[in-house]
This record gives structure tokens, C-alpha cells and sequence, in this order.
């Protein structure tokens, strides 16, 4: 950690009422953009360089609390809107999810489906709209100023998913307050139930974003997928859902693209963000060109 996260994080641990008189060391936890750290009894977490350009805090916090009142995610116990920080209570005993975590324990992807489920059917109302092309433009705005190629070709995988706006627009569904950035490390598993944290991302969307970027994120295979739908249906899905959530896995790896693209103009160093979105750019072509794909927009234009 560099000389100015050092004082960060000093400075909040001096200046944060649940933080004083913290007993035992303070651990560093994971984050590919944040500093996040466990101080005793909670969770700090510090924001991440540039992170400013592309995340309203304030809805963040709205997004956390209500999702805390809606029982899947932790307790909110301070939060600065103006500067990102936040703490949480910490959830003692709790594994943090990975894809082999999810791979190792079938019960977890089925708990999964389930935080998905009450999530979604909480009622709860989040402050901001996840709307997929319009995260496309701001970020290619974002990028347009910054020294950064695009992969070959993404302009024309824009284009083709155009074909995607318009059969989901002829099927809309009520959006519902969603995570919108399911990362395995956003899911702690208990064993018994599985919490879900960091809404920076959050906003009322589709609910089978949350679904199918998920899978991507746990690299699933087919018999993960069909449990995570399971649990969140309470049995087999309509093809227009699974279709959905088809389609949703090449439109996620389409926009973390852009995002991936950004860290690196941040000069980011938690991953190679480079290789980071040349993957996630191959594997959306990838299923962009397959018959599995087309079937499922055939069956969202259905409805």
C-alpha cells in the first residue's frame, strides 16, 4: 500500500466513530478498484483512484441501505457520500465466493439465486437506472479522452447489439432494484445463506442481468445455470427468461469491456487490465456468433 492509502486509511480510522478504539490489527481484504479492510466488528472501505469519474456515491448509499433493509447485504454503519467511504458491519464466519468456491459447493449457487430472488422481490427502490447502451456511450466518452485503443472490432459488436435493444425493448420487463455487478468476491457465503455486498454499480434493471452476469463471473457451466435459475424461479424458467439471461451474459462481458479499458487508462495495478478486456471482448464475440445466442434473442423477441 502506497504512502497516500497509508494516510487514507489513517486518517479514517482516527476520524470515523465506529472505528475508534478498534481492537486487533487492521487486514486488508480484496478489491480490484477500492481499498477495503476489516476493522474489527466491520468492514472499511476506502474508494479506489478515478472511481469519481463513473460512480455516484450518493446513490451507492441509498442503494446500500436499502439493500441492507431488504436482508441481503450488510448493515450500513457510516457512509460519506462526498468521499466514498463506507462501513459496514463484518460478517463473521462468511467465505468470500470465488469461481472455484462456487464450483466446490453446489449449495452456493442455489443460495445465490436465492439472495437474487429476495433482492429482487424486496420492493425496495434504488436512486439511479442501470441502462446498459447508456453505460456503452458514457464510457466510450470516458475513453474517447483517454489514451486507450479499443480492441479490434468493438465498434461493430456495438452495432450488432443493436438487435439486442430492440427485441428487448419490444419485451420489457419492470425493472427491480438489482446489484448489476455480481463479481464472485461480492458474495459472502455462510453456508446457510449467501450475503451480497458493493452496490456501486446498483440501480432498478432487469433482473436476469444479475443471472446471467453472474455465470459469466463464475465461469458456470450449464448445470450451475440451471440450478442458479432454479433457485431463483422455484422451478424451470420461460424461454423468454432464459433467453434473457442468455443474451445478458455477451452484453455484460461487452460493457465490463469498456470498464476494464479504464482502469487501465487509471493506471490501475490490481490486474492486467489490458488482457482483462481482450478477454471479456473474445469471449462476447464468441457468443454473439453462436447458435445458442441467436435462439435466445429468437425467444425474448417472442416474449
Amino acid at each position: 500500500m502506497d504512502t497516500e492509502s497509508e494516510h487514507r486509511l489513517q486518517h479514517a480510522l482516527a476520524t470515523i466513530a465506529a472505528l475508534d478504539g478498534h481492537i486487533g490489527p487492521v487486514e486488508r481484504l480484496g478489491g480490484l478498484t477500492n481499498l477495503v479492510f476489516r476493522v474489527g466488528d466491520y468492514c472499511l472501505r476506502l474508494p479506489g483512484k478515478g472511481t469519481e469519474e463513473y460512480i455516484n456515491r450518493a446513490h451507492e448509499a441509498v442503494a446500500a441501505r436499502e439493500a441492507a433493509g431488504a436482508g441481503v447485504s450488510p448493515e450500513v454503519v457510516h457512509v460519506d457520500a462526498a468521499t466514498g467511504i463506507m462501513v459496514t458491519c463484518f460478517i463473521e464466519g462468511a467465505r468470500t465466493m470465488s469461481p472455484r468456491a462456487f464450483r466446490d459447493d453446489p449449495g452456493s449457487v442455489r443460495r445465490a439465486g436465492e439472495a437474487f430472488r429476495q433482492l429482487h422481490g424486496s420492493g425496495a427502490q434504488f436512486p439511479s437506472t442501470f441502462d446498459l447502451f447508456a453505460m456503452i456511450d458514457d464510457y466510450l466518452s470516458i475513453l474517447s479522452k483517454k489514451d486507450v485503443a479499443l480492441p479490434h472490432g468493438y465498434h461493430d459488436a456495438v452495432a450488432l447489439a443493436e438487435n439486442v435493444r430492440a427485441a428487448l425493448a419490444a419485451r420489457s420487463l419492470p425493472s427491480v432494484t438489482c446489484h448489476c455487478d455480481p463479481l464472485c468476491e461480492n458474495f459472502l457465503d455462510t453456508g446457510e445463506r449467501i450475503w451480497i455486498v458493493d452496490w456501486e454499480y446498483s440501480g432498478m434493471n432487469d433482473p436476469m442481468w444479475d443471472l446471467g452476469d453472474l455465470s459469466v463471473e463464475g465461469e458456470f457451466d450449464a448445470d450451475q445455470d440451471e440450478a442458479l435459475l432454479d433457485a431463483y424461479f422455484g422451478g424451470v424458467p420461460a424461454p423468454a427468461d432464459r433467453g434473457r439471461m442468455v443474451i445478458y451474459k455477451a452484453m455484460c462481458d461487452l460493457l465490463w469491456t469498456l470498464w476494464g479499458l479504464i482502469q487501465l487508462a487509471n493506471g490501475n495495478p490490481a490486474d492486467d487490465f489490458r488482457a482483462y478486456a481482450e478477454r471479456r471482448f473474445a469471449r462476447c464475440r464468441k457468443l454473439m456468433a453462436s447458435v445458442e445466442f441467436a435462439t435466445s434473442l429468437e425467444a425474448v423477441r417472442r416474449g
